[in-house]
């Protein structure tokens, strides 16, 4: 690793950008659409997108400016530590670790039979495509990446990045693939070595935007890919702290990213509803795999967005008021509901910390800086805004009365005699006498209670069947949380379809 490597300047260079046209040019709806698709993973472990961008890492500025750039925060406990067997079994088969069940490195009571790799979901639907995996960690590729993958490389640790690259590098030249991952790992061992706050770890960045600038060059190189759709994704399995270390619940360890060009992708987009599980999801689609629900997988494609009311919310979220932990300028709350969208305070007791007065909108950056440690960062199904309950942070300020606010949502049409459905995501956490109530009120008649939460359910995708009475149009919603020093209910993707 070179040491002393300069920072980067503010503009990217004109090569660099030239280097990511003919990317972009694939992004191209309809254009994409006679090519082949291809895909290339990489997994540059331990990377930090801030540092990243702090960087001399023209390559990956580049695929930033022709793709789409998302922060995609982890887990922590108690679900699974920041790790990179949990992180890269997350992105790999495109669950959280509370289905794949890995927890450290280890990979003991792993779920994988259950929900296996990308690579082996792609030979078992399409087993004429080829699939390749190298990594410089072996894990990797000796327990993540099933027998079922075409070819699995784990590099030796005298070749360590240099050999995974070169032999990726061959492959996407010269080879016939159509699914590559490659995983990367001396960032990760200059994150421990010296930290992320390091020249050092610069320096690492700085190597690692070489080698995806070699694996990018090989894709381009290529003789047929004029008459193919390759889409590139670059990810991490976890964060690193400024000293160096991840395995916490710190901003900085659960901080994870997704660069991603080619397909339908918007150049110089920046996206905040992406997930980790979306990467293996984003592969399998993109080679015109449809997920099958039967799979459970959590990631859903990122070529197939479903934004919610709560996301509209984005550009009205406000700076703290009385949190002294949460950074003064990130900007992460708001009171306002959406378009259609009310919220019943009349029993809400008075003062207590403004930002929690109520159910909130906020988001996981603001909502986990509140307090870390206390189960927040296990609201992993939630995406970018979604609404919280929380007492527990609520009377951290001097208050009178008790914690009961209801969130409402607008009427939705239904069909009367028959089966509506009402899907959510949930993260409650529990501490009597605290209760989530979810009612359902149909053509404005007296809510009825549908659901009662009164024990913990971690972040968890609900689908409650709505016995819809005769004659009647609409259901509305009702989420009521009471309490007072306890803890929090977090909802999201809210949404009602009739049968």
């Amino acid at each position: 690793m070179t040491s002393g490597m300069s920072r980067r300047t503010l503009l990217m260079s004109a090569a660099a950008l030239a280097a990511a046209a003919p990317l972009a040019a694939a992004g191209v709806a309809g254009a994409a659409a006679a090519r082949t698709p291809k895909v290339l993973v990489i997994g540059l472990d331990g990377a930090l997108l801030n540092r990243i961008k702090d960087a001399d890492a023209p390559h990956l500025d580049a695929l930033m400016a022709a793709g789409l750039t998302s922060v995609s925060p982890l887990y922590a406990d108690p679900m699974a530590p920041t790790l990179s067997g949990p992180g890269w079994s997350t992105v790999i088969t495109g669950v959280w670790p509370d289905k794949h069940h890995v927890r450290d490195n280890e990979f003991t009571g792993n779920a994988f039979d259950r929900y296996p790799d990308f690579l082996t979901r792609i030979e078992t639907a399409k087993p004429a495509l080829s699939t390749y995996a190298v990594a410089s960690w072996n894990p990797v590729t000796d327990t993540i990446f099933s027998a079922k993958v075409d070819t699995r490389v784990s590099t030796p640790d005298a070749e360590y990045d240099t050999g995974t690259t070169s032999r990726a590098a061959a492959e996407l030249a010269n080879g016939k693939r159509d699914a590559v991952f490659v995983h990367l790992d001396n960032v990760d061992h200059a994150g421990h070595s010296y930290g992320a706050a390091s020249s050092q770890y610069l320096d690492a960045l700085h190597g690692v935007d070489t080698q995806v600038g070699q694996l990018v060059a090989a894709v381009k190189g290529r003789s047929t890919y004029g008459s193919e759709d390759w889409l590139i994704m670059i990810t991490a399995d976890h964060g690193h702290t400024d000293a160096g270390g991840h395995g916490g619940a710190s901003a900085a360890e659960r901080q994870t990213f997704l660069i991603a060009t080619g397909g339908t992708i918007t150049a110089g987009s920046t996206r905040y509803d992406i997930k980790m599980p979306d990467v293996a999801a984003s592969a399998l689609a993109h080679l015109g795999i449809a997920v099958d629900p039967a799979w459970g997988l959590d990631g859903r494609p990122l070529q197939q967005p479903s934004p919610d009311a709560f996301d509209a919310l984005r550009p009205k979220l406000q700076t703290r008021v009385d949190e002294t932990g949460i950074g003064a300028a990130v900007l992460g709350f708001t009171h306002t509901p959406p378009a259609g969208w009310t919220i019943d305070n009349s029993a809400m007791g008075t003062g207590g910390v403004t930002e929690w007065r109520g159910w909130t909108f906020t988001t996981d950056e603001f909502w986990t800086a509140a307090e870390r440690g206390q189960w927040r960062e296990t609201n992993v199904r939630a995406r970018n805004v979604f609404a919280v309950a929380d007492g527990d942070e609520w009377v951290d300020k001097s208050c009178t009365g008790t914690f009961d606010s209801t969130l409402i949502s607008p009427a939705w049409p239904v069909t009367g005699g028959r089966t509506a459905t009402l899907a959510y995501t949930t993260h409650y956490r529990q501490e009597a006498p605290q209760k989530g109530e979810v009612l359902v009120s149909y053509d404005g008649a007296a809510p009825v209670s549908v659901r009662t939460y009164t024990a913990d359910t971690v972040s968890k995708s609900e689908s409650l069947a709505l016995q819809v009475p005769a004659g009647v149009s609409t259901a509305q919603v009702r989420f009521r949380y009471t309490g007072g020093n306890n803890w929090f209910w977090a909802v999201d993707g809210v949404r009602v379809t009739s049968g």
